[in-house]
């Protein structure tokens, strides 16, 4: 006679425990196991596997908000703030980097919090900004002058645009001149005089006065009001080669950034609940 499985079984096993064991095998046939939960399974021999299927390549959602979002003005600021935004949110302003950041999910008075999820307000220069700052303190031909002059005449307020147009044509009609002496007017503005050589004829002869200060408005950020900018003229003149070189030197800039930078986080600490202070520093990393 052939022996079956169970009739061949150790003595041990003719009680049926191995046959109760097989039929529970079989009946532990794979099944569709549910994204965001964790499992512990049995292995045929004897082990144990553990499935982690609550992350969010399984669940197709984030574990937490995290990351950093970057926004230019104080209104994008505050409508993310407002979305994502919650009692225990913290705000820091940064004076040295000119730079406002909110931790959105900053620790709660009882409970830490992963701190991950986080807002900046990077400031941006403005290109007016950019380049007026990046002539200040070069002096230029009279040519290279005048070209500056007239591509920035909006920002101007005193001389007028129309004042400042007109001398900067006065500098490129007389590039060729040569200029001889200098004089400070009562005023403050610096009068400079000028021989023209015409072939032929006599010399023909004239005089430029230029201001003492050039008054102009200027936003510092992008997203910010005009502020009043005051720079002085500075010339050199060459009485050897007759040449005038000219430029002009802005009065204290960093304070003009300072202020704007101040007026930004007022209007920040104006725009984000009572409750939540704007803070002097940095958040930790």
């Amino acid at each position: 006679m052939t022996l079956t499985r169970y009739d061949a079984a150790m003595p041990s096993d003719l009680n049926g425990t191995q046959a109760v064991i097989d039929v529970a095998m079989r009946a532990a046939q794979p099944h569709q196991l549910e994204p965001g939960n964790f499992y512990t399974l049995v292995t045929p021999g004897g082990g144990v596997q553990k499935v982690d299927l609550t992350g969010p390549e399984h669940t197709g959602v984030p574990a937490r908000k995290s990351g950093t979002t970057v926004v230019r003005d104080v209104d994008s600021f505050l409508a993310y703030f407002d979305k994502h935004g919650d009692f225990a949110s913290e705000v820091y302003a940064d004076v040295e980097t000119r730079t406002i950041t909110a931790v959105l999910d900053a620790h709660e008075t009882e409970a830490p919090r992963w701190g991950g999820h986080r807002l900046e307000l990077r400031l941006r220069p403005t290109s007016a900004w950019r380049a007026w700052t990046s002539m200040d303190g070069q002096l230029v031909s009279q040519g290279q002058f005048a070209e500056f002059v007239e591509d920035n005449l909006v920002d101007l307020v005193e001389p007028t645009a129309a004042t400042m147009l007109e001398l900067a044509e006065s500098f490129e009609v007389t590039t060729s001149a040569e200029f001889q002496s200098s004089q400070r007017l009562e005023s403050g503005a610096r009068k400079f005089s000028y021989i023209e050589e015409q072939t032929g004829k006599a010399g023909h002869k004239g005089e430029i006065t230029i201001p003492a200060t050039l008054t102009l408005a200027l936003r510092p950020f992008e997203g910010t009001e005009p502020y009043k900018v005051i720079a002085r003229f500075r010339y050199r003149l060459d009485r050897q080669k007759g040449e005038l070189r000219l430029g002009f030197k802005i009065e204290r800039p960093e304070d003009t950034l300072a202020a704007a930078f101040e007026d930004i986080r007022t209007l920040v600490d104006d725009g984000i609940p009572e409750h939540i202070a704007v803070l002097n520093g940095a958040p930790s990393h």
